[in-house]
């Protein structure tokens, strides 16, 4: 299996509901650096997974419509707890939907995989793999 990352990051407001989120059940701040894995069995006739600069865009225009917002606001978010495993699953899908719509191009349509990792800090992230 071969893989081609792309990094990207975000900065966003939210709060959680539930005992087990102690302070953060407050309004805070969060900034995310987002690692995007694109997976594929062979390489394409280019001998690539993806093209890197078209998957870089792309990840930007997904995570462009997550920064700088309070996702407590978002309608897309109402009633969830955007956790980071969440985040991950919600970015994770919008990808795949890209890809599959050409916005990575016909020769990504081989993409096979996408995993998508949030790193909350140094010491902490979570992920999300799905297939396309």
């Amino acid at each position: 299996m071969f893989s081609v990352t792309v990094r990207d990051h975000m900065m966003v407001a939210h709060s959680f509901r539930g005992e087990v989120f102690g302070p953060a059940q407050r309004l805070h701040g969060a900034t995310y650096v987002i690692d995007a894995t694109f997976r594929r069995e062979a390489l394409d006739a280019d001998n690539i997974v993806v093209d890197i600069g078209r998957a870089t865009a792309e990840l930007r225009v997904v995570v462009g419509e997550l920064s700088y917002r309070n996702l407590d606001n978002e309608p897309a978010f109402a009633g969830i707890n955007t956790s980071t495993e969440a985040l991950a699953k919600v970015i994770a899908d919008r990808l795949a939907d890209r890809l599959v719509a050409g916005a990575l191009g016909e020769p990504a349509r081989g993409v096979s995989a996408i995993a998508v990792t949030l790193h909350e800090s140094h010491v902490a992230w979570a992920s999300y793999e799905r297939p396309v």
